[in-house]
């Protein structure tokens, strides 16, 4: 078991690595953080996971309206990765995992049945899980050392209801988790969620579970009202839900600080065997939905400690899912940082 210091910069320090800006953040190495001894020569590269049948789900109202989780959010994450060589940097991976067996594994028969009812929808939120699990299955098996999963529609809000909640129809990230577990042996997966809103599901996926340690920092006021931080577990999960309200407007400091007192230790004591990220990108400055003002190179900084967590404690095993992100520039722009950051290993 790591001690939390191991894990946790100081104020001082993250102010110091502020100054360095992205070419030098100083962290300590993750070799130092090593919680077991190597098992082989880590893999290399990041998987790029994508398919252009993600554009086809066009959510509207009963209204008629369109809220903006809409496929241009998709095409211009796209056209800024092909702006900066990162489609072609990274390995493309198309989505090829059965997913269904996992999803029905997962949710219920009758929110199964209610969303595969949904002409178009259906089958690509189906999809979004099988991107998901393939990103899962390329950094099991050594293909690629960490993914980004460029999917749609996202899952974090996705329960029960037979309904679409917050955008999402199935649990992409939960169903992710127990894949990595069932599919592959891993017995402690850590899921963080830096989207702006809760991952309500994802939380009660695992609330009594042992085996996963799930990390939200949100702001608790907005939809859906959940995420509560004196929720942190019951029976054997105790302790393993871990839920972080910050007040609109927060800072990169503001967030980082929280990974450095709160997440740091947890993940310290946890020694997850895989990483899962939900990375919503409506937590960033001027999101449409969102009110933190969180820069591109909070994003650098959280990818890197997510990394950093993976290389110390499972050979640097990170999957990260799309998830919000309602800024067209803004998310495109968060996503680059994000995947540069994977890419550097």
């Amino acid at each position: 078991m790591r001690k939390p210091r191991e894990f946790i910069r100081t104020r001082r320090r993250f102010i110091a690595d502020a100054a360095l800006g992205t070419a030098g953040l100083g962290l300590v190495p993750a070799a130092a953080w090593s919680c077991a001894p190597p098992q082989g020569s880590q893999a290399s590269g990041t998987g790029l996971i994508y398919d252009s049948r993600y554009l086809d789900h066009v959510l509207i109202r009963p209204d008629g309206g369109r809220p903006p989780e809409i496929p241009e959010r998709l095409v211009r994450i796209r056209e800024e990765l092909v702006a900066r060589g990162l489609d072609e940097a990274t390995v493309p991976l198309a989505p090829a995992a059965e997913a269904m067996p996992y999803v029905t594994a997962h949710h219920t028969p009758e929110h199964v049945a209610a969303i595969r009812e949904l002409d178009v929808t259906g089958p690509v939120a189906e999809l979004a899980v099988s991107g998901a699990l393939t990103g899962v299955d390329a950094v099991a098996t050594g293909q690629v050392k960490n993914a980004f999963c460029a999917i749609r529609p996202p899952g974090h809000h996705a329960n029960n209801t037979g309904a679409e909640e917050g955008f999402c129809y199935y649990s992409n990230a939960a169903v992710a988790a127990k894949y990595a577990q069932q599919a592959h042996g891993f017995e402690r997966v850590l899921v963080i969620d830096w989207d702006y809103h809760h991952g309500n599901a994802t939380q009660n996926a695992f609330y009594d579970d042992p085996s996963v340690l799930f990390f939200s920092a949100h702001d608790w006021a907005a939809y859906p009202r959940t995420g509560d931080p004196g929720l942190t577990g019951e029976g054997e999960g105790s302790g393993l839900n871990i839920n972080v309200h910050l007040d609109c407007g927060a800072t990169d400091a503001d967030m980082l600080g929280r990974w450095d007192d709160t997440l740091s230790p947890a993940v310290a004591a946890f020694n997850p065997d895989f990483v899962i990220v939900s990375a919503g990108f409506d937590s960033r400055q001027d999101d449409l939905l969102g009110c933190f003002a969180l820069t591109d190179d909070a994003f650098r900084r959280m990818t890197r400690m997510a990394m950093d967590y993976a290389d110390a404690c499972c050979e640097g095993r990170v999957v990260s899912l799309l998830e919000g992100g309602y800024n067209l520039d803004g998310t495109a722009l968060a996503t680059a940082a994000h995947i540069e950051t994977l890419l550097e290993g």
